[in-house]
């Protein structure tokens, strides 16, 4: 299931509405932004693929926040509310934290799956922000060490694997449900390095493969 906002002046290849929000077995996904810090090689839209598990992700414009909070109407329906689209979902913050408030108050569960850059985007520690309204943070570790993390997440700031490892650790003192990933089977990634790395900062660790989403 996704629910979609019709826009006939989008210019891209597929003519379909803007798909804001979108199903997952039981959970609910938010495509908040298609912008990133990150150009992940593994990434499907850095490999000419927009689509996602049948749910074309592709963004002709910047999404409303109130028309995804009207969209998610009943939260308890879905098992997690979950931000994580077409781009990094904390680039969009205030946005981010104002749709979870709302979910949180109809009795939803919320999760972020993240780069685990925000605090260094933002400047500022934004994890207690986060605690208020987050149940769950997902965030994508990549790699043991920075030279293979730039090899396959290519960032824009320099120093971004250790502002992921900090965050992961700043995050696990204030919010309940955090774990790292890696990606099992990538060239030169030691899953279990990073398993170490997340789990010495208190926070759980899960290994992923190429292409599954949840």
């Amino acid at each position: 299931m996704s629910i979609k906002r019709p826009n006939p002046s989008r210019r891209h290849a597929n003519t379909e509405p803007d798909t804001l929000v979108y199903q997952i077995d039981d959970r609910l996904y938010v495509n908040l932004t298609d912008r990133c810090t990150l150009a992940c090689t593994f990434c499907p839209k850095h490999n000419g693929c927009t689509e996602v598990k049948g749910h074309e992700l592709y963004l002709s414009e910047r999404p409303d926040v109130e028309e995804i909070i009207r969209l998610i109407d009943d939260p308890t329906r879905y098992a997690e509310i979950v931000f994580c689209g077409y781009g990094e979902p904390t680039l969009r913050l205030k946005d981010l934290l104002k749709i979870a408030h709302t979910v949180k108050a109809k009795g939803g569960r919320t999760r972020i799956n993240t780069d685990g850059l925000a605090n260094r985007v933002h400047k500022r520690d934004v994890t207690a922000e986060m605690a208020e309204c987050i149940d769950a943070l997902s965030i994508s570790l990549n790699a043991q060490d920075e030279a293979t993390y730039n090899l396959h997440c290519e960032p824009s700031m320099k120093g971004s694997h250790a502002e992921v490892l900090a965050f992961i650790a700043a995050a696990a003192k204030v919010i309940p449900d955090v774990s790292a990933t890696a990606i099992d089977g990538l060239e030169g990634v030691d899953v279990e390095r990073c398993a170490q790395l997340t789990e010495a900062r208190g926070a759980k660790f899960r290994a992923r493969y190429l292409d599954l989403v949840g």
